[in-house]
């Protein structure tokens, strides 16, 4: 016989437990909600409600909340929401999120968009008064200051049911195909279009309205300095002349984006000298040693597109997965090749900004997007709950604010903690969000208690207190 630890001795396990709070982590996104000013910005989407209903502005942010811990479903928000009903008062019911979901319409629908444009504006203006500032990006050894970037990517949301607007997705499975924007500078999603399985990777029309509605939530759109960034969907006629109009006498845009090589192409590719090849650059600066660019504007004889339009071909040795997808260029000369598109002549003050290396770089770097697609789905969007087309798109509404909260607690609060700062939902919710606590009340007064043996306590608490010394946003 084995004997037993002693671990267990004497242990009673059972309800009853007064004064708990399970998922604390609640209390830092609601006040941050409400210092952005975003539940009073979210109560011009809902129409006032009658006797008994609850604001639904409120409603809305404690599902976006209840997302951000890890909810999928109404039904789960409303069990989230039940742990913290002693700070956050009576809990409604899954059928009243529900109601609210369906009830959206076009016109609450851009409401809301306005209300999260106002919301981040206030996020903005504090993250510029950080130490540090506002996280402009660095690529390749050359800090792009003042260069708001926004990345396009679509991706694939299966479905396991029948439901309205789902359809075969080009990757052979079931679902939907959303489109969306991301700010690379803070993780941001500013915008995002639920579409149809079927819908095309390379509609022009569906780009050019995302990327309309991702400006009207940048703050000073009109007068900033813009990186938009597409993969090979973007190489159309129709996005490239639209990006180029952006561009005004107060707003400078420029983009890259793929292109799918032709045979004009490849021509033009077989037509450079050897000397022309030069080492790619990696993220870091350094020269890659299995990469090299090639200048290919010029050569190319495609007509009809805008001008200025530069072509930057790149080769690598193909791998195994390539090899049964060569070309007759590519397996006569041993190399894969893949081109960038970019309008950028020169970056205002960043030298060597012109350079094939660099642009080549810039582009790649377009790759991040992969990870705000993950914690996208990690954060409400691996599955859409519903059979109705309205109240998915209403989730995923709610899924974005969400996302908000999470970048925008990050980016203010915890911005100088090492391994919090770009923590993905998984490590957040397990450091910081799920983190029991005990409510005691002294004197008129609440505290919510914390085990302080618990690594990221201290950082818990250092969030909540940045948050109460930021100003009340009305």
């Amino acid at each position: 016989m084995i004997e037993g630890t002693a671990w267990d001795r004497g242990l009673s396990v059972g309800a009853g437990g007064k004064g708990m709070v399970g998922h604390a982590g609640a209390v830092l996104l609601r006040r941050l909600a409400d210092r952005t000013g975003l539940v009073i910005a979210l109560t011009r989407v809902f129409p006032a409600g009658g006797s008994g209903w609850r604001d639904r502005a409120v409603v809305f942010v404690q599902l976006a909340i209840s997302i951000a811990l890890g909810a999928r479903s109404v039904l789960e928000a409303e069990q989230l929401s039940l742990h913290q009903r002693r700070v956050f008062g009576p809990v409604v019911s899954d059928s009243t999120m529900h109601r609210m979901l369906a009830a959206f319409d076009e016109d609450m629908f851009a409401a809301l968009s306005r209300a999260r444009a106002r919301a981040r504006r206030v996020v903005w203006t504090l993250l510029t008064l950080r130490p540090n500032g506002f996280p402009w990006m660095s690529v390749a050894g050359k800090r792009l200051d003042k260069w708001v970037i926004v990345d396009v990517d679509a991706t694939i949301i299966t479905s396991a049911s029948k439901k309205d607007g789902a359809g075969a997705t080009f990757k052979k499975t079931y679902g939907f195909h959303p489109l969306a924007v991301w700010c690379a500078n803070t993780g941001e999603c500013l915008a995002m279009m639920l579409r149809s399985g079927n819908a095309g990777s390379n509609t022009a029309e569906d780009h050019i309205a995302v990327l309309d509605e991702a400006l009207r939530q940048i703050p000073g759109s009109s007068s900033a300095k813009l990186l938009v960034r597409v993969d090979g969907a973007g190489a159309t006629h129709k996005l490239h002349e639209y990006l180029r109009d952006l561009t005004t006498r107060r707003r400078r845009v420029r983009f890259t984006t793929g292109w799918t090589i032709t045979d004009a192409d490849e021509a033009a590719i077989a037509r450079l000298p050897e000397r022309a090849w030069e080492p790619a650059l990696q993220q870091d600066g350094s020269p890659h040693e299995e990469y090299e660019v090639a200048e290919l504007t010029g050569l190319n004889e495609r007509e009809g597109w805008i001008d200025g339009l530069r072509l930057i071909v790149r080769r690598v040795r193909p791998s195994r997965r390539h090899l049964k997808n060569l070309t007759d260029l590519e397996k006569k000369t041993g190399w894969k090749y893949s081109v960038v598109a970019t309008d950028i002549s020169k970056m205002t003050r960043i030298p060597g900004s012109h350079q094939i290396q660099w642009l080549d770089a810039l582009h790649r770097q377009h790759a991040v997007v992969e990870d705000r697609v993950r914690t996208g789905k990690a954060t409400g969007l691996h599955n859409l709950p519903s059979k109705s087309w309205t109240i998915n798109r209403s989730w995923m509404a709610a899924a974005n604010t969400a996302a908000d909260l999470d970048a925008w607690l990050r980016l203010l609060t915890l911005h100088d903690q090492d391994d919090l700062a770009e923590a993905e939902p998984q490590t957040m919710r397990l450091r910081i969000y799920h983190q029991p606590a005990r409510l005691a009340r002294h004197a008129r007064r609440r505290y919510l208690r914390l085990d302080p043996s618990w690594p990221w306590t201290d950082a818990f608490v250092l969030a909540w207190n940045r948050l109460t010394a930021l100003p009340q946003t009305t």
